[in-house]
């Protein structure tokens, strides 16, 4: 049984990205790729041991190297997802990326048969069965461990902030759901996802993950799926929240926030600050405001006693870390607001062509 330790968090301000993709045939259809791409070829010298697949067939996953500041993500970024790209087109597919992807019917595609994933399958069932779901996660390295989860209870309240900022599912399973990220509500139906509770510090966060393992309710400690939490193997804090994105502008916009975010709450720590005691409730409603809206959405305030327009949140995170990145993706016309509209003007044809992933502008 692998259990994580204080001995990780041995690194400060490190970040490494995780994407999730869509391979697609050329039609822009998801495909059950994952066979030849991860197994079947050997890929790119940078993808050695940064690409594996998901639970279905159909989708990828990639990881940067760990890097020490935001302008080297980004280099990691592209450079990975180029390498991603030539992988995939040398082998008769394409790349896209969204939350969900609207051509993924889930009862009409395959599994991976990795062990990991039959087991969970055949222990959550329906939940993960019709889990098409594909993310961004940011990873940024603590250099102590009670500092990590004191900073991850903290980042629980701006998940909503990332999510509505980054709202890029509104179809699933061929129709409008009417929600901004249908990503953030199918992924829910899974155990061990949401916004967590506070841990408070370190022991009571590895209490609770051995007792997990110990008893048989997850298989391993990667299966504490929320939105934000420790990782106890990397050292880092893991901010899962955002839907997958096409463009790496907008993946890079999450990057600078999420180590901004990270930098900002570690001093804090260290001067000694208590903290937010926020219940999860109050959480949970600017997570599903977020869900519902989008960049049309008011979340309940730091306080959690009044609500404030996304947008009036952006500018004074903005200009209180001095990011720019998010004031841009707010600016701009919304994932989930962009589907409907190529779907609207474009058909499906357009819609799948629009997701097709890009490795720089």
């Amino acid at each position: 049984m692998e259990l994580g330790s204080r001995e990780a968090f041995d690194r400060a301000g490190t970040l490494g990205v995780e994407e999730e993709f869509y391979v697609v045939d050329g039609t822009g259809r998801p495909t059950a790729g994952t066979d030849e791409l991860v197994y079947g070829a050997d890929p790119p010298a940078v993808l050695a041991d940064r690409l594996d697949h998901e639970l279905f067939k159909c989708v990828v996953e990639t990881q940067t190297p760990t890097v020490g500041s935001v302008s080297a993500a980004g280099d990691a970024v592209t450079e990975v997802r180029t390498a991603l790209l030539e992988h995939a087109r040398e082998h008769g597919y394409d790349v896209a990326a969204a939350g969900l992807h609207p051509a993924a019917r889930w009862r009409e595609l395959e599994h991976a048969e990795k062990p990991r994933y039959r087991s969970q399958l055949d222990r959550i069932r329906y939940p993960q069965h019709r889990n098409t779901t594909a993310g961004l996660h940011v990873h940024v390295g603590i250099d102590d461990a009670d500092k990590a989860v004191w900073v991850a209870d903290e980042l629980r309240w701006y998940v909503p902030v990332m999510l509505a900022l980054s709202a890029n599912s509104p179809f699933w399973n061929g129709f409008d759901t009417g929600l901004a990220s249908a990503r953030g509500k199918v992924f829910e139906g899974l155990p061990n996802t949401g916004i967590p509770t506070a841990f408070g510090d370190f022991e009571t966060f590895r209490s609770f993950e051995r007792t997990m393992v110990e008893t048989g309710s997850i298989d391993d400690r990667g299966e504490l799926w929320y939105d934000v939490r420790p990782h106890s193997e990397h050292g880092t804090v893991e901010v899962r929240a955002p839907d997958g994105q096409a463009d790496p502008e907008r993946v890079l916009a999450f990057v600078e926030y999420t180590a901004a975010l990270v930098e900002d709450l570690t001093a804090r720590y260290e001067d000694g600050e208590a903290g937010h005691d926020h219940r999860r409730e109050p959480l949970d409603e600017n997570k599903w405001r977020a869900i519902r809206y989008g960049h049309d959405t008011a979340l309940l305030d730091r306080d959690c006693e009044e609500t404030v327009p996304l947008g009036e949140l952006v500018d004074r995170e903005a200009s209180r870390l001095g990011v720019s990145g998010i004031r841009s993706l707010y600016d701009a016309e919304s994932g989930a607001d962009r589907q409907r509209r190529l779907l609207a003007d474009e058909g499906l044809d357009g819609l799948c062509a629009g997701l097709l992933a890009r490795d720089a502008q």
